[in-house]
Parts: structure tokens; C-alpha cells; sequence
């Protein structure tokens, strides 16, 4: 049974990527906590069906992230319509795999613009009222891949390294302003990609479980959790973490 912090009731959330995947998880836990839930993505259709689902506490908006000199404008659109942001969950992000020497620049790029620059922008952005407010939490959302040497995934794994590097000189930066930014790290998560994945895969799901302690692929409802233990009171003490929820993928061997 999911945990209710009175604490975030009301509070507006900004969640990128939130019309699918963890985002949508993340998403769903803060509208059951009633907070308002605003989700912002690229393909409307999915947004729109997300928000359905959200019930009446979420909004969305379609917006590219990766247009940066636009985020200003997206923030503003936001405050207009809902307040001031109390929360932001970086979550969206994309993928590529290819080897390394195949890797265009443009290619690299691009993964760079949308996972790191793109992020840091966009948190500082929402940070500027934040900052005025002295009041603010800030959750990143990085990867495994920022852990380990994997293989075919250099672009995705170099955004997600800074994003965690970022974490920190952020939280540095602007703990005396009231606000916390941490990040989580998630492993195994069943979703329908990583399902297809490892479904199709045997031997790869076999030495992934062999490697998890705890024996079973993680669920999105626990990033979730984590990030409303992160944006909560309980949590007021924390900030420039890397917080692995991955069953001890990350210790295992």
C-alpha cells in the first residue's frame, strides 16, 4: 500500500515524460497524493491518454524539450495555468543503442541536448521563482548506465553521468536557497520495453536476475515511491543523493 504524505497535498508537480514509462508511474503516485500533476511530452495522443487516466488533478502540455531556447516559454505557460512549480522530476530522456564508432556526432548530440542540456535548463528555469521563494525540490531521474561500462549506449551514458554530477553541484548550489535536488537510479524495471528485452532474451535475463540480491526485476511504482519519499518532509534532510532503486543490482556479482 503506497505511503500518503500529507506534506505534498496540493503541491504542484512538474513531471517530463510523464505520458509513459516510469514518468507516467512517477506521475500517477504524485496525482494519488493529490497533488496537481502537470506531464509534459512530445506525442499529444499519449499525453491526452495519460491525463485521462490522471483524473482531474493532471494537466499536459506537448512540448519538445530538446527546443531549450523555448523553456523559458514552457514554464511560463505552466505557471499561468496551474502556479508556481513546487516540484520538478526530470524524467524524460531518449536512447540510443549503436557502437560507439558508428555514433555520428550529430547523433551524439542529440541525446546530449535532450538528456543533460536540456535538463539542466529546464531546472534551472523553474529554479528562478524557487530561488526567490526559498522553497523548491528538484528530482533527477538517471540510469544504471551512468554505473557501469555498457556497451553500445556511450551518448545515453555520458547525459546520465553528468546528470548525477550535476545533481550534486546543483544541490550544493542552491541548498542555502531552501531547495533539494537529488537524483534516483533506477535498475531493472519491468516495463514493456525492458520486458520485450529481456523476454526475448533468455540467457541476458538470467544473468541480470543472478546479478539483482534480491532475485526479481524491480516494479515503477518503486522509482515512484521513491521520488514522493524524496519530494516529501521525510526526506527534508536529504539532498545530492544517487539514489539506486535497483534490488542491489548495482552492489551484486
Amino acid at each position: 500500500m503506497a505511503v500518503t504524505y500529507e506534506d505534498l497535498k496540493d503541491k504542484n508537480v512538474l513531471v517530463t515524460g510523464g505520458a509513459s514509462g516510469l514518468g507516467y508511474a512517477i506521475a500517477r503516485a504524485f496525482a494519488s497524493n493529490q497533488c496537481n500533476v502537470i506531464i509534459v511530452g512530445r506525442n499529444e495522443a499519449k499525453l491526452n491518454k495519460a491525463k485521462a487516466e490522471l483524473g482531474r488533478r493532471a494537466t499536459c502540455l506537448a512540448f519538445d524539450l530538446s527546443q531549450i531556447d523555448r523553456l523559458p516559454e514552457l514554464v511560463r505557460r505552466i505557471v499561468d495555468s496551474v502556479g508556481e512549480i513546487d516540484i520538478l522530476v526530470n524524467s524524460a530522456g531518449i536512447n540510443q543503442k549503436k557502437e560507439a564508432l558508428a555514433v555520428s556526432d550529430q547523433e551524439y548530440g542529440d541525446i546530449i541536448r535532450t538528456n543533460q542540456s536540456a535538463v539542466f535548463a529546464l531546472s534551472r528555469e523553474v529554479a528562478k521563482p524557487m530561488i526567490q521563494r526559498r522553497a523548491g525540490n528538484i528530482i533527477m531521474i538517471s540510469s544504471m548506465a551512468s554505473r557501469y561500462g555498457v556497451p553500445k549506449v556511450i551518448s545515453y551514458t555520458a547525459s546520465k553521468a553528468a546528470v548525477e554530477g550535476m545533481t550534486r553541484a546543483l544541490a550544493v548550489e542552491w541548498s542555502p536557497y531552501g531547495i533539494r535536488v537529488n537524483c534516483i537510479a533506477p535498475g531493472f524495471i519491468v516495463t514493456a520495453m525492458s520486458s520485450e528485452a529481456l523476454d526475448n532474451d533468455p540467457e541476458r535475463k538470467k544473468r541480470v536476475l543472478d546479478r539483482t540480491p534480491m532475485g526479481n526485476l524491480g516494479e515503477p511504482s518503486d522509482v515512484a515511491n521513491a521520488a514522493l519519499f524524496l519530494a516529501s518532509s521525510q526526506s527534508k534532510y536529504i539532498t545530492g543523493v544517487v539514489l539506486p532503486v535497483d534490488g542491489g543490482n548495482s552492489i551484486g556479482f
